[in-house]
């Protein structure tokens, strides 16, 4: 399996390659250059959610030995990393629809499950390669990927990582968790800006930064194609669930409700569905940035409009990376026309698509959104109803699917994906439940777990003991100098 760039100007390399490299050259992103041979839906029965990965990575992943991938699998998937044997378990909300609790790992956020084993694969490939010198791996967060790939790469030989997060657009438990992380080889800087400024900076430090002898560049963000195929593995652990809970027969398909600000989770779910998984739709789930919802409903992406800091900071973006993948899919790989179009968003702040596209996107995915007193009073009313808690940027899937279901009647077997644990925005989640405000995050996590009976996870639990370690904030015209600076000390290291 050969990668391409989505922009067309750079030379096909095997997975190895595209993993180590984060970016194409020419700024595009790695995509397959086929989509692999379809799952059989029948096997899925008692694989565990190791097997299912096995399965799955082996797939798009061809030039990794069955060995390695297998070491890969067994160290990132273990009792060492997840509360659950499950990794990924689903919870019945109710006859038709269930939750996909995605928050078992380390950071408490659904990027565990693709940064416990990035850091493997990309070890593994470095290994293979005899490569030498270092890995400096740049990496934007708009909450949660930042503390998963600084916990995932802490201390990995080889390897360099400093994570950009807005300063003031990440809760204050998701700050906190990126400012006390461990490890000789991290970095944490806090930019004067938006995700978007920080996304910006680590896709222009490829073609700005001038890299010394031994250096290289990388990305954990989900741009990176060995951050985005594991992701893939828990849609298919979903329909597992689901089989076996007996709420669906073989092959019957399946909602699922993402909510996204990068559009990575949900492509991840769109590949599922190339190789196999019946997907009916995936509901795209945004907050009140609806930059998405207004592109799937007009066909114009533009991120003219107002930005909102919001309760559901993950996905506080306007600039929607891994939408441009989808281009080039629904493109037939016309590189040239992907191009075209991020050259228009960067120029102009906007694109459109033809209408056979936007018809084509539209048969994979609907798009609605939720203000933030809708997304507090979804939380209030599931707490209320069935007893569970959920997060914001959960409550903004669940609200999305009401959305769907109000708007189109139809009441296919759905699943949310939950994509962090409530405790990480304790303050908001406790808010909305019985309205107490409570400013200190720990007695916010405190309060909440009276209130509600729930545990908190002992990763954040344990924060307030841990002493902070970075304190640093840039500017972002500042950005590509620091960068600089940092690859070269790194040549002297």
């Amino acid at each position: 399996m050969r990668y391409f760039s989505t922009r067309g100007h750079a030379d096909p390399i095997a997975a190895k390659e595209a993993i180590l490299k984060g970016l194409a050259d020419d700024g595009g992103l790695f995509v397959p250059e086929q989509m692999p041979e379809k799952i059989d839906i029948s096997r899925l029965s008692d694989l565990s959610y190791g097997d299912l990965a096995q399965m799955i990575l082996s797939r798009f992943f061809d030039d990794y030995a069955a060995g390695e991938l297998s070491s890969c699998i067994n160290g990132a998937y273990s009792a060492m990393n997840f509360d659950t044997l499950a990794i990924a378990p689903s919870i019945v909300l109710d006859e038709a629809a269930s939750v996909l609790e995605l928050w078992h790992g380390p950071t408490c956020a659904f990027k565990d499950l693709a940064l416990t084993i990035l850091p493997r694969l990309l070890t593994t490939a470095y290994n293979d390669q005899k490569q030498t010198g270092t890995v400096a791996i740049l990496t934007a967060t708009s909450g949660d990927t930042g503390k998963a790939a600084l916990a995932g790469f802490a201390d990995v030989p080889h390897t360099a990582i400093t994570v950009f997060y807005p300063r003031n657009g990440v809760s204050p438990i998701q700050e906190l968790q990126m400012r006390t992380s461990p490890g000789k080889n991290v970095n944490v800087i806090a930019v004067n800006g938006n995700f978007d400024d920080c996304q910006r900076l680590v896709k222009e430090a490829v073609s700005r930064v001038h890299l010394p002898s031994g250096v290289r560049l990388c990305s954990a963000n989900s741009i990176n194609i060995g951050r985005l195929v594991p992701q893939i593995v828990y849609y298919f652990a979903a329909y597992q669930d689901l089989l076996k809970q007996k709420k669906i027969a073989p092959g019957e398909k399946v909602l699922f409700v993402v909510p996204t600000g990068n559009f990575g989770d949900i492509l991840a779910g769109w590949l599922a569905k190339q190789i196999g998984l019946p997907v009916k739709k995936l509901i795209c789930a945004s907050n009140s940035n609806r930059v998405l919802t207004d592109f799937l409903e007009s066909g114009t992406y533009s991120i003219h409009r107002p930005f909102h800091v919001t309760m559901s900071p993950s996905m506080d973006i306007l600039i929607s990376s891994n939408l441009e993948r989808l281009l080039y899919f629904k493109s037939n790989g016309d590189s040239a026309f992907v191009e075209t179009c991020m050259g228009q968003l960067s120029a102009a702040g906007q694109y459109t698509v033809p209408a056979t596209m936007l018809e084509s996107i539209r048969q994979d995915f609907g798009g609605y959104s939720c203000s933030e007193e809708q997304c507090a009073e979804e939380i209030r009313n599931t707490w209320n109803k069935h007893h569970y808690l959920m997060d914001p940027h959960t409550a903004v899937a669940a609200e999305g699917l009401r959305q769907y279901r109000e708007a189109s009647g139809d009441h296919t077997q759905a699943v949310i994906l939950s994509t962090a644990s409530p405790y990480k925005f304790a303050g908001n989640v406790l808010k909305a439940v019985n309205g107490s405000i409570v400013s200190d995050p720990f007695a916010a996590m405190d309060r909440l777990s009276e209130e509600t009976g729930t545990k908190v996870p002992s990763p954040l639990a344990r924060l307030a003991s841990l002493p902070l370690r970075f304190d640093r904030t840039i500017e972002v015209k500042d950005g590509i100098d620091l960068i600089q600076k940092q690859m070269e000390e790194l040549a002297h290291d």
